[in-house]
């Protein structure tokens, strides 16, 4: 039996009999009925059917007259977390996945409690002097300062161990000796880590040039080991590989509002005024997915960061990954205290 979601579409015209066939020869046990643009109108299930043939309707009749119109659906953004506590809420077995109305996707109860293992490599960077967070800095690296009951890096790590990642390199410069010493080789946690060490510090590209040549022939994910984020890690692979993407930069949308009025005008003549415009930005979220042929052009001790890098590539396949999680990028006093304050809602 299939296990495609595409299987289980079906006109409102459809008969209970067409309908039943398909609820039967398929493996997800429902049926989304949809109209010609696949825009979600109702599910129905063997339930359905079973209460429709007790009160003897016929086979014949149309299944949009038994139809749920009112199923629990999520948005294509949440995150596998959020779906799984939303079916353990309701008690549901599968939910339709939606984008503005229309059916991208079905998840089950059995694919997102199911723990699957990424081989892919994991890099953090955590060789950074934190000099903007002096004087909490002067005597231990930014990733091992604790937000909440753990070290910022040791959140991260988790948030990828939560994910199925399990081989980790680390790469390290300022105070190496005090990373090493609270990660160890990771075994504490199920896991491998590996450490490449910057004596002069590389730019985020750069230490790309120090991982090992035998890495399995999988995109690295990287991570500045200074943020706090959300982001659906798989979801962001599964983006990367399904679009054949050379790299992917995962954004965040920005605002910044003018605290003017902003005049448009050709010669002396104005055209146009807004008052305290906003303008909106995608900027570098620090998170990205690389592929092995980018990560083997960076030479061994070459001082690079990943902007400069990825522009290089931008002829190929250069992708963004706009995401809505939480995320904040811990760079100065104002973030680590903002960090203290959320990571208790946050449930990291």
């Amino acid at each position: 039996m299939s296990h495609n979601w595409k299987n289980i579409l079906v006109s409102p015209a459809a008969t209970i009999q067409e309908v039943l066939k398909i609820i039967n020869g398929e493996a997800l046990q429902l049926a989304l009925v949809v109209d010609t643009e696949n825009r979600l109108l109702g599910t129905v299930t063997d339930g359905d059917i079973r209460r429709a043939l007790i009160s003897e309707l016929p086979l014949t009749h149309p299944i949009s007259e038994i139809m749920f119109t009112s199923p629990t659906v999520v948005d294509s953004s949440i995150s596998r977390a959020q779906i799984l506590a939303l079916m353990n809420a309701k008690h549901l077995h599968s939910i339709p996945i939606i984008d503005d109305g229309v059916v991208v996707g079905l998840e089950t109860i059995h694919h997102v409690t199911q723990k699957t293992k990424y081989d892919n490599p994991v890099f953090l960077m955590a060789g950074g002097f934190g000099t903007r967070l002096k004087p909490l800095t002067d005597n231990c690296p930014k990733p091992l300062l604790k937000v909440g009951d753990k070290p910022i890096l040791e959140t991260v790590l988790l948030q990828f161990i939560k994910s199925g990642f399990y081989n980790f390199y680390i790469s390290t410069h300022y105070l190496p000796e005090m990373i090493e010493e609270h990660f160890g080789d990771g075994s504490k946690w199920g896991v491998t880590i590996n450490y490449v060490h910057e004596d002069q510090p590389l730019g985020t590209g750069g230490a790309l040039g120090l991982l090992p040549k035998d890495l399995p022939d999988l995109p690295v994910i990287m991570m500045n080991g200074d943020v706090l984020t959300k982001v659906d890690l798989e979801a962001l692979l599964a983006f990367h590989d399904e679009n054949n993407a050379d790299a992917t930069m995962c954004v965040r949308e920005y605002e910044y509002q003018v605290p003017f009025g902003v005049i448009e005008s050709e010669g002396k003549n104005i055209k146009s005024m807004v008052e305290k415009p906003i303008q909106r930005f995608h900027v570098n979220a620090g998170i990205y997915v690389v592929g092995r042929e980018i990560v083997d052009s960076v030479k061994e001790n070459e001082l690079v960061d990943m902007p400069t890098l990825l522009e290089r590539y931008l002829n190929k396949q250069v992708l963004k990954y706009p995401f809505y999680e939480y995320w904040l990028d811990i760079g100065r006093m104002a973030d680590f205290e903002r960090a203290q304050q959320d990571y208790a809602s946050l449930r990291m």
